[in-house]
């Protein structure tokens, strides 16, 4: 492992430190936002534009770095984003933060983008499954610790705006250093969505759906904290709590989104969410209790996408699942761009309760139609079943790392190599008649 590890330890430590500054910052705004008076609206607009940054970096990105190579486009990019950080501090105004967020969200794809293609040539096919495990456990981690941060000083400071750009510039120093190789940027053509809805309409839905879940809970999570009363410690272990929840679930909703039916598990996970999203409602004024509610919401939640992503590739031929698994990702941005606005806007026009409220409509709509699709018969698998591998929302070039991960460590359910040989049909569908 250590093998593996040093070659690519300028790569993590450096996506570490921008995740830092960058989990420091998403917080930071809300809190601030909400400090300066700003609307719910307003919050939600901030979050919706940092999300169509992410989009329209997905565009503009790849055709930068083929451009500058990925040394100078990540020492571009990261300073992009420091200097934005600072500015946000300069000029509290609502109109310049959303083009702040817009640049934002364009700098982080770009460095996802810079940091995965190199992580997706750097290993050696046979560790890609280990080193995708280790780049997502840093991802989530360095996000849950970059809440804490917020325990230094007052959201109204100008020390937290300080301190994240110092970690996204410190950033550059491991990136700009190391000596490994520069890899060509490809070009990840999407399925159309039309294709992509006759192959997996469950897997659609939950992405679409879970986008908007997630990314009002991202945009507006901690403000909604804030307003039941919690202070910007008690926000932070709010905001960090949901994230560990939902990495320390992973593994057994994986595990049971493989033996089982797969539009059968989203349904029960999409149920866990909706019951974490009604909890936030009901406990909200109950102090710590809510903490409780962040974990049954972040340990459904966080689950929903990746066991999306499994879902199609049951339902696509081998050659087609990179194209389908952008697209994918693309629907579930396209989701998490709206969803703050969305929300934003029912806060401001009812009750800060209307946020878990949204939450748990999204997921229960999630949960309704899975649970649909599944009592109308057998699941039928393209190929071969899938595994579930736990995803955030990155860049499509971690997509690579994913495949790999999924066809290195796929294996059958029940009864073994002989018996995916001997039965052409998916083997979850044996088990579970009432099917997909």
């Amino acid at each position: 492992m250590f093998k593996i590890l040093l070659p690519i330890a300028a790569l993590l430590s450096g996506i570490a430190l921008l995740l830092l500054g960058t989990g420091l910052l998403n917080t930071l705004l809300a809190l601030r936002g909400s400090g300066e008076g700003f609307s719910d609206q307003t919050l939600g607009l901030l979050g919706s534009a940092y999300f169509a940054g992410f989009i329209l970096g997905t565009w503009l990105c790849p055709k930068l770095i083929r451009r500058m190579g990925h040394v100078r486009a990540f020492a571009f990019l990261a300073a992009a984003e420091a200097v934005s950080v600072l500015v946000h501090a300069l000029l509290v105004d609502p109109v310049t933060w959303l083009i702040l967020r817009v640049v934002t969200g364009v700098a982080l794809v770009g460095i996802y983008t810079v940091i995965e293609s190199w992580l997706n040539t750097q290993a050696p096919p046979e560790r890609r499954g280990q080193v995708f495990a280790i780049y997502m456990a840093v991802n989530l981690g360095s996000l849950a610790v970059a809440q804490q941060l917020l325990r230094l000083d007052s959201p109204m400071a100008f020390s937290l705006f300080a301190l994240a750009a110092i970690l996204i510039t410190a950033a550059l120093m491991p990136v700009v250093a190391t000596r490994l190789a520069q890899p060509v940027i490809g070009n990840t053509r999407g399925l159309s969505l039309r294709r992509l809805w006759q192959a997996a309409p469950v897997a659609c839905s939950a992405a679409l759906l879970s986008g908007l879940a997630m990314g009002g809970f991202w945009g507006l999570g901690a403000v909604y904290a804030g307003r039941m009363g919690m202070d910007t410690p008690e926000i932070a272990t709010f905001v960090s709590l949901v994230i560990i929840a939902g990495a320390a679930s992973q593994w057994p909703l994986g595990m049971m989104s493989d033996r089982i039916d797969r539009r059968l598990a989203l349904a029960i996970i999409s149920a866990i969410a909706v019951g974490g999203g009604l909890l936030m409602a009901l406990l909200g004024h109950f102090g710590q209790w809510l903490l409780l509610a962040a974990f049954v919401f972040g340990a459904g939640s966080f689950a929903v996408y990746p066991a999306a992503v499994a879902h199609l590739i049951d339902h696509l031929h081998h050659e087609d699942i990179l194209s389908g698994n952008a697209s994918l990702l693309m629907l579930h941005g396209l989701g998490a761009a709206v969803g703050p606005a969305l929300a934003g806007w029912l806060m401001g026009m009812t009750l800060p309760l209307a946020l878990p409220l949204f939450f748990a409509a999204m997921f229960g709509l999630c949960a309704l139609y899975a649970l649909h699709q599944a009592r109308g018969g057998a699941d039928r698998i393209v190929d071969e079943p899938a595994h579930y591998i736990p995803m955030v929302r990155t860049s499509t070039e971690v997509l690579g790392m994913m495949l790999e991960d999924a066809e290195t460590t796929s294996t059958p359910d029940k009864g073994g190599a002989e018996a995916r040989d001997s039965i052409p049909t998916d083997p979850r569908s044996t088990a579970n008649d009432s099917g997909h």
